[in-house]
């Protein structure tokens, strides 16, 4: 620690210089001034008192995480340090752009051993496993209130290991039903990624931008979405609304962006939506529906992921690279083993106990906001 303790000396006039120039405000900029003001900061400072100094005088810093340095811990240890510095000489804080005050104090790795995290994969796996998905509405929850991280950060945690979970379960169900037939249902998918795209690239783009309180209270809002989808696609007979083809693309395209926006802010495939939107609309039968939502799922996933992948707090997803993937492979195992166990449990009583487990997980996030 004293390493980074050494680069943070000198960091909040570093940056008042640059403010005062005009200078754009960088984790590289902030360096090289930092190291200016250490060897100059043996110099006799020049006499004379200064005026009153109030917070409002000093213009806003915005500091840009473009420049992320190797070690993302001192890179946060550097851009902490300089608020800190500034709201001790009374002057304005400075805002990081791309990392709210939430994610800033958040841990950016996480602590717990590998067996704790393949374990909580598991079991994931095992909930999701028994009703035909990837999991991932109960592990946003879990990275949040168990693992400890920030909203955003478990957000696109949340997402990347969706992505691989749909990339291992997508051979598996081509088996289930065979490709050409699904294949013959191609314009049903380009139907709904017309909308599912733009809804991706605008949902992450909202959720970067959101404050962390409002994005908690959004995710809670969105978890009671996934209850009532869970209690509506597995315990009531779907029928299909038999619409004309006027009528059914433009819904479709309207339902895909919809489905979009919540995959990408909740960072999960999106199937307990796609898989009834699927069957109202375009009278497919459950099974078919299952593959095809992969297949929408998966570019609609890479969209999200891709924007994502612009913002400041993608460092989250370096910093935990062996997590997920530990994770990863807990949720793939108890997968496997909740598909074994899909006809133990009849689904009046699994479905409103999974139900209740999101519900509960909502009021969670809305307190944590």
């Amino acid at each position: 620690m004293d390493h980074l303790v050494e680069q943070g000396l000198g960091i909040g006039h570093g940056v008042d210089q640059l403010a005062k120039s005009g200078s754009p405000i960088t984790v590289a900029a902030v360096a090289r001034q930092a190291a200016v003001s250490r060897t100059s900061s043996t110099s006799t400072p020049t006499p004379g008192a200064s005026a009153p100094h109030s917070p409002d005088d000093d213009p806003p810093i915005v500091i840009g995480l473009g420049g992320l340095a190797e070690s993302p811990e001192a890179t946060r240890y550097l851009l902490l340090n300089v608020g800190l510095r500034r709201s001790e000489k009374g002057r304005r804080p400075a805002r990081i752009l791309g990392m709210t005050t939430d994610q800033a104090l958040a841990p950016l790795r996480s602590t717990y051993s590998l067996p704790v995290v393949f374990g909580a994969g598991a079991a994931i796996g095992v909930l999701g496993g028994m009703i035909g998905l990837g999991g991932a509405e109960f592990r946003l929850p879990l990275l949040i209130s168990l693992f400890g991280f920030a909203a955003l950060s478990a957000v696109i945690l949340n997402k990347a290991m969706s992505l691989v979970v749909v990339l291992t379960a997508l051979p598996a169900r081509l088996t289930a039903v065979s490709a050409s037939e699904v294949a013959g249902h191609w314009p049903v998918a380009v139907n709904l990624l017309a909308g599912s795209l733009l809804g991706a690239w605008a949902g992450a783009s909202w959720a970067v931008r959101m404050r962390s309180t409002t994005l908690y209270k959004v995710l809670a809002a969105l978890m009671v979405l996934m209850a009532a989808a869970l209690l509506i696609t597995h315990i009531s007979t779907l029928g299909t609304l038999d619409l004309s083809l006027w009528a059914q693309v433009p819904l479709g395209v309207v339902a895909g962006f919809g489905i979009g926006v919540v995959a990408a802010i909740m960072g999960v495939a999106g199937g307990e939506l796609l898989i009834p939107t699927i069957v109202l609309l375009f009278g497919q039968d459950i099974k078919t529906a299952g593959s095809l939502s992969l297949l929408v799922s998966l570019p609609t996933m890479l969209v999200a992921f891709a924007r994502y992948s612009r913002d400041g707090s993608f460092a989250v997803l370096g910093a935990n690279r062996r997590f997920a993937l530990v994770m990863v492979a807990g949720s793939i195992a108890g997968a496997i083993l909740g598909g074994l166990l899909l006809d133990v449990f009849p689904d009046m009583v699994l479905i409103p106990a999974l139900a209740v487990i999101l519900l509960v997980s909502a009021v969670k996030l809305a307190r944590h906001a």
